[in-house]
């Protein structure tokens, strides 16, 4: 089954229902949003001759054509591409390059790099740039019927940076985005007709693909006039658009209580926030419980099996006359219901309650490997378990905690940061040396990306300049140090520990 068919399905039985909103205005109705999916189909199919299975990249921001271009692919039986918006343009080419995407679709304000970058891209067959030119010649296409697939075939390739700094593109199936949408239901929030998702984090990640449910349920998908986050704008939302639901990383969520407690605003037009992407310190949930009420749910997932291997549930966090509620508002909740999670010592044997180890996982939600990468695919995925590379104890109850990452991996505003490939740019000014990049505690933004660096004449200044020439602005260092030299183990291997032990004594 095509997850298109959902879309198919409400646009024959909730026609009239709204499907698309920009603000509280709407933009197509599901009768409306079917039939210009099916006509943009068409023209992926028919006007560029693309076969099923064939890639189509997706590097937008936040706008109501993004739902457009994904369910096109999808109908057109191929497979989509999100790219992160923030990216910089010679990130984007690796992607492209690398799942050989077939077409892409861009957002106006981002299309230039990539147009000027074409002849870079030979299996790109076109730009299509929403709102403008071929994107809105090809709703005249005539529609296509949903192109058939099978539950193990390619549905959506993520790209998530590893740890080598080179992006790994993370295979979800029709049969991952299935499971992942029936676990939403059973363990995150079950969705009504009129409930209202608002994308106000990239749609490219976790907040795009809780799309499916509220499509399955034919209910409404509500894009900020903004684009974005605006804790202001989705106070508003709530109000004049109603039962408003969301993703929303833990700073996002920081932000809006934050609003809200110092303004008085209202809060009885959000339904149900969901937080996950990075930690939530235990005194900011308190927070934003007695701010907002029970209207939180915290998720524990990953690219590899997308938002779906622990949670938190509404009840279980305003549960405070429970006797380890304060552990359990620390913890990342219980396996979700269509996984099995264990933690696990390097051999993979379950370790006992309390124990520290590897988080692992299996289920339908699990990737089906890494795109073209046969080595990390054997690495992450041994005997049908996904090997986390997170660490984490299980109690009694079955509750979570997670401890550390055994990756390094920074965590910042909800966005995964890898220090190797920080490394690598910072390495290619010819002053510096030696470089290690670390996380540092953040209260806004969990974490903070610090860079440790021995070289000869350099300034802040310079560095940043370096970043901004390779990697996406987001990931430059927000901290520079600069010593003589960095600290290592007798095999020559930088520590790490060391460097972020320094911070803590700095703080």
């Amino acid at each position: 089954m095509n997850l298109a068919h959902w879309l198919q399905r409400a646009g024959r039985v909730h026609a009239r229902r709204p499907a698309l909103l920009l603000g509280d205005q709407v933009v197509a109705t599901y009768a409306q949003l079917a039939e210009r999916v099916a006509r943009l189909a068409g023209h992926l199919r028919h006007g560029l001759g693309l076969a099923p299975g064939e890639r189509v990249a997706l590097f937008m921001s936040n706008e109501t054509a993004y739902l457009e271009a994904l369910y096109a692919a999808l109908w057109a039986g191929l497979a989509v591409v999100p790219i992160n918006a923030k990216l910089h343009p010679k990130e984007v080419e690796f992607i492209l390059g690398d799942a050989e995407a077939s077409a892409l679709f861009v957002s106006p304000a981002l299309a230039a790099p990539l147009v000027a970058a074409r002849e870079r891209l030979p299996a790109v067959r076109d730009i299509l740039v929403s709102g403008q030119g071929e994107f809105d010649k090809a709703f005249a296409t005539a529609p296509i019927a949903i192109q058939e697939r099978e539950p193990d075939d390619l549905a959506w390739l993520f790209y998530t940076s590893g740890t080598t700094g080179q992006p790994k593109g993370v295979m979800q199936t029709q049969r991952n985005l299935q499971a992942m949408t029936a676990c939403y239901f059973i363990d995150v929030d079950d969705v009504a007709p009129d409930d209202s998702i608002v994308y106000a984090a990239p749609m490219s990640h976790g907040a795009g693909m809780y799309n499916f449910p509220f499509l399955a349920r034919a209910a409404r998908h509500v894009v900020p006039a903004s684009g974005g986050f605006d804790p202001a704008e989705l106070v508003a939302l709530s109000q004049s658009v109603g039962k408003l639901c969301l993703f929303a990383a833990p700073t996002m969520v920081k932000r809006l209580v934050e609003h809200i407690a110092a303004t008085g605003a209202p809060s009885d037009g959000f339904k149900t926030i969901v937080y996950g992407g990075g930690p939530m310190y235990v005194e900011d949930i308190r927070h934003a419980l007695a701010t907002m009420g029970p209207c939180f749910v915290q998720i524990y997932g990953q690219g590899e099996s997308p938002m779906t291997i622990t949670a938190l549930s509404r009840d279980m966090l305003a549960d405070t006359a429970h006797p380890r509620h304060a552990e359990r508002l620390a913890s990342v909740g219980v396996a979700q219901t269509l996984v099995e999670v264990q933690v696990v010592d390097a051999e993979g044997a379950p370790l006992p309650e309390g124990e520290t180890g590897e988080v692992v996982v299996r289920g339908d939600t699990v990737m089906a490997g890494y795109w073209h990468n046969a080595e990390a695919s054997a690495g992450a995925l041994r005997d049908g378990w996904l090997w986390t590379g997170d660490l984490g104890a299980l109690d009694a109850e079955g509750f979570l905690t997670l401890k550390d990452r055994s990756k390094d991996v920074i965590i910042s505003g909800g966005s995964n940061i890898y220090p190797r490939e920080v490394e690598e740019v910072l390495l290619k000014h010819p002053g510096v040396r030696e470089v290690s990049v670390v996380g540092q505690t953040d209260a806004e933004w969990g974490e903070v990306v610090v860079a440790f660096v021995v070289g000869d004449g350099l300034d802040a200044a310079a560095l940043n300049a370096t970043c901004l020439q390779h990697i996406a602005r987001f990931k430059r260092p927000k901290q520079y140090h600069f010593i003589d030299a960095l600290p290592k183990n007798n095999y020559g291997k930088v520590l790490k520990t060391a460097l972020r032990e320094q911070l803590k004594q700095g703080e």
